[in-house]
């Protein structure tokens, strides 16, 4: 990952301000990135940390569908190991909305690459 891309330099200093707690710093850096995207890879990236800034289950699932299908587009191999994580919020957006049925297959589908989730 090239740690240059500017849009990845933008969500890494939102995820830095969410550390400090600063959400509404971390959500102005990811509105940044998203709005400097340039390819489906970029766009993947910005909109899996847009969806950490909704307020509604229904806009962070929004976004977290927006970001796989940016992955899908991406041919070259790039977004390889960001589907584990796009798999288990997509998982957890479902589970949010009551929809235990797709929760479960975005979690068996993390589970396929390595990484467990239980439903509560």
């Amino acid at each position: 990952m090239d740690l240059n891309n500017p849009v990845i330099k933008l969500c890494a200093a939102g995820t830095q301000a969410e550390f400090e707690g600063k959400k509404a710093a971390a959500c102005e850096f990811y509105r940044q990135a998203w709005k400097a995207v340039s390819d489906d890879f970029e766009a993947c990236i910005a909109a899996h940390y847009m969806a950490r800034c909704q307020d509604s289950p229904e806009e962070i699932l929004r976004w977290n569908l927006e970001a796989l299908e940016r992955a899908n587009a991406v041919k070259d191999g790039r977004v390889k190991e960001f589907y584990p994580s796009l798999y288990l919020n997509l998982g957890h957006s479902y589970e949010l909305l009551g929809n235990q049925d797709e929760a479960k297959r975005y979690f068996a589908l993390a589970a396929e690459l390595g990484f467990s989730h239980q439903i509560d």
